[in-house]
């Protein structure tokens, strides 16, 4: 089977700021210095949080849980030196719904994290991501 394509086109604004974003879809602001929009790190982080978070929302539905929030913080440890790549990542998830509990919440993060996010598995296998839980 072949891969699946996705084409991304980006665009240096002027400074370190750029524009980007899929060829048919909307534009993300970027900032290198992250002082006019989030840095290219902040939104690979967003990324990932966001690509789980979609997964455990279908996941849930699935699970008949009725989802009525969902936030994630994430903390990322990266590199002092150059390359400055993450390393480890924390995620703290809170999750409130009716039908939901911390075994139905702790199942569909980690199917989403360790199986079924795009961005996870993309990045390197041996950054550490850990994951703490809040239900209700």
């Amino acid at each position: 089977m072949p891969p699946v394509i996705t084409s991304t086109h980006v665009e240096w604004l002027g400074d370190e700021r750029f524009s980007g974003g899929a060829l048919t879809g909307p534009a993300a602001f970027m900032d290198g210095n992250g002082a006019a929009a989030p840095s290219p790190v902040v939104t690979l982080l967003n990324a990932a949080a966001s690509c789980a978070a979609t997964d455990v929302v279908l996941i849930l539905q699935k699970k008949r849980v009725e989802l009525t929030k969902l936030t994630i913080d994430l903390e990322a440890h990266r590199r002092e030196e150059a390359p400055r790549r993450v390393l480890r990542m924390n995620l703290v998830w809170r999750l409130v719904g009716a039908g939901l509990d911390e075994t139905k919440a702790r199942h569909a993060i980690e199917l989403s994290v360790e199986k079924y996010c795009s961005v996870m598995s993309s990045l390197n296998p041996d950054i550490v991501v850990t994951n703490e839980i809040h239900v209700g």
